[in-house]
């Protein structure tokens, strides 16, 4: 999970188990930066998340599921916003040790995240 800013820098990563759900690591922070908007594919179409979002004035830029009976409505030109994540994660990415994961431990993992985010906000 990544929590970014609005022109792609990363503020906060914390890694969530592989063959876990994507909304098993989500905790939206009580404190420190307000979460201005959510960004999320269909994964993060959960009912109570949009009213945890709605309840914080933060909006839910989130496309409903395929399987979904009532659709809800998203604003695809804030949705458009999410390639500045998937623009880091990708240069992120580039790095061989991120890719194939070589860190054993996941404080490791994080660590490299970060640090490779840091190079990539100073270039």
């Amino acid at each position: 999970m990544a929590l970014v800013e609005a022109l792609g820098y990363l503020v906060r990563f914390e890694p969530v188990p592989g063959k876990a759900h994507d909304l098993a690591g989500l905790a939206l922070p009580q404190g420190g930066p307000d979460i201005g908007s959510l960004f999320g594919d269909e994964a993060f179409d959960a009912d109570w998340l949009i009213e945890k979002l709605e309840a914080r004035y933060s909006a839910a830029a989130v496309p409903s599921k395929f399987k979904r009976e009532v659709k809800r409505s998203h604003d695809r030109a804030m949705y458009a916003w999410r390639h500045q994540i998937e623009n880091l994660f990708s240069i992120i990415k580039e790095l061989r040790a991120i890719a194939t994961r070589r860190d054993r431990t996941v404080a490791g993992f994080r660590a490299i995240i970060i640090l490779a985010a840091g190079v990539i906000a100073a270039r």
